[in-house]
């Protein structure tokens, strides 16, 4: 008698929803479905032609062919309430509801958030009108990070050294008609981000990324989601991670009395200032996009298993730790200053060298193409960060396209 094959559904149309469906497919007995429409995806699952905020579709989908697990991997998803409505129609699901995810979504919320919870965060103001905001400009220090509610590739995110900057920043947010203007103080130190996996009354930590987010190095240039990460992260010690974890279960207990618990995977972004000081800047309500496949390379349990029991009511009894295993994994994304641009050497990559897509395309000869912007995520894994580091780079070398940047610095001291 044959066993009976999970059936999983990733929804998601980022590179975070790209990885994790590679992460599923390498599991036996698994059929892997996906609103991830990438053409890379094409031989590890099959892929759905419904967009990943259409929920009443997605739960036909599921109840049709009775979908074990859910898993909603995109911002989108999540702020769609598809949890609430999988949930209220009895079908397991991965993810936090909308309600629970809001400080995890909304930069304003999550401010205010942290301001209610005394949680150190750097100095801000929200603003909905662009007059006070300038005034606001005017008496604050230099550089500003200034920012949409909500960050993505397509938002406003970028460091502002000068109040000119920081004046046209705002002039072209009003003009796109950003409802509220996010201006916080830059915080200088180490970027990470803690990631946990919670059943929205016990949180396990999985590992620490190091982030990095500017696209020059030395932290120059554009401010992006993320261009580079390591993990785990070395330079954030046992005493903050302990500090980190006392927050989450704050966070957590909070919500669980608001009767808004949060279920699934909570990133939490902090800068390291000092070896034993640090603020945290936001969250995020999954894997962000540049860190998934380093976090996925460092998880020993099977997936599939860790994310049902969360779903189920039995994580807290089935797990005291998240199993991870010795090895590093170092991560940089190729990005391209084009659309449309030939890609060239992937299937010259070392075999633990894993590639992740964001919105790649193929012309009629097989050829993948860039989308401009993040384009490629290549996440390296190895025993050490030092080796993890220098075969990542060996292998950048080997992926090529018209308009190629990277930063070369990833991890160098």
């Amino acid at each position: 008698m044959e066993n009976k094959k999970n059936k999983v559904l990733i929804v998601g149309n980022n590179a975070a929803a790209f990885a994790t469906v590679k992460k599923f497919a390498t599991y036996e007995n698994m059929e892997v479905y996906t609103t991830n429409l990438n053409v890379a995806l094409n031989d590890c699952s099959t892929q759905l032609d419904i967009r990943e905020d259409n929920i009443r579709e997605l739960l036909d989908f599921v109840l049709e062919n009775e979908i074990d697990l859910t898993v909603a991997t995109s911002a989108t998803a999540i702020k769609a309430d598809i949890a609430k409505t999988f949930q209220d129609n009895s079908q397991a699901i991965f993810a936090p509801t909308a309600t629970s995810a809001n400080f995890a979504i909304s930069r304003a919320y999550a401010k205010k958030f942290l301001y209610k919870m005394h949680i150190p965060t750097p100095k801000f103001g929200i603003f909905e009108k662009p007059s006070i905001a300038m005034d606001y400009l005017k008496k604050s220090p230099m550089p500003l990070i200034i920012s949409s509610d909500e960050v993505n590739d397509t938002s406003v995110y970028t460091a502002c050294k000068t109040v000119n900057e920081a004046r046209n920043c705002v002039d072209y947010m009003t003009l796109q008609g950003e409802d509220k203007i996010i201006v916080e103080e830059y915080p200088y130190g180490h970027n990470f981000t803690v990631y946990v996996i919670t059943d929205g009354y016990q949180a396990l930590p999985i590992t620490i990324c190091g982030d990095y987010k500017f696209l020059e190095n030395g932290d120059g240039g554009l401010l992006t989601c993320g261009i580079g990460t390591f993990a785990p992260d070395y330079k954030v010690t046992f005493d903050v991670l302990s500090k980190v974890m006392n927050n989450v279960n704050n966070i957590l207990s909070n919500l669980e009395r608001r009767e808004t618990p949060y279920l699934g995977i909570l990133g939490i972004e902090c800068v390291l200032t000092d070896i034993d000081r640090f603020v945290t800047t936001g969250f995020t309500p999954y894997l962000k996009d540049h860190d998934a496949q380093a976090v996925l390379n460092s998880i020993d349990e099977n997936l599939y298993t860790l994310m049902e029991a969360c779903t189920n009511g039995s994580f807290a009894d089935d797990y005291e730790g998240i199993r991870t295993n010795e090895k590093a994994s170092v991560g940089a994304v190729l990005y391209s200053r084009h659309d449309g641009s030939q890609i060239s050497g992937l299937n010259e990559l070392d075999d633990d060298c894993k590639v992740t897509h964001f919105k790649t395309s193929r012309n009629e000869y097989l050829e993948y193409l860039t989308n401009k912007g993040r384009t490629l995520v290549l996440t390296q894994e190895a025993l050490t960060i030092s080796s993890a580091k220098k075969r990542l780079y060996e292998n950048l070398e080997l992926v090529d396209f018209t308009g190629k940047k990277f930063r070369s610095d990833i991890c160098k001291e």
